[in-house]
């Protein structure tokens, strides 16, 4: 059964009522007679596991038709690798 939480606009003051979900909410208050407001909270989501891809839900059989081509390497991925390698040139030795 779910605790909903009530304030007071008259005296203030806060209550906690278990209430199944098919009750009415509560509109006065049983000691002052005030108005009652329900009052919400945020709740927190916690994700637990290793996550959740667009494969998960996939059948064994549409993973081995699926066939990838591998990556061909492109231009800046070639650039970054002839920078990565020490150049000499500029560079005279003179004995």
């Amino acid at each position: 059964m779910p605790t909903y939480e009530y304030n007071c606009k008259l005296c203030g003051e806060t209550l906690e009522v278990f209430q199944t979900f098919s009750e009415k909410p509560l509109r006065r208050h049983p000691d002052c007679g005030g108005d009652l407001q329900k009052v919400f909270h945020a709740r927190g989501v916690v994700f637990k596991g290793s996550g959740f891809y667009s494969t998960d839900s996939r059948s064994s059989d549409s993973k081995s038709s699926k066939k990838t081509e591998p990556a061909k390497k492109t231009d800046s991925a070639k650039k970054s690798e002839t920078s990565t390698t020490p150049s000499t040139a500029g560079t005279s030795s003179t004995d």
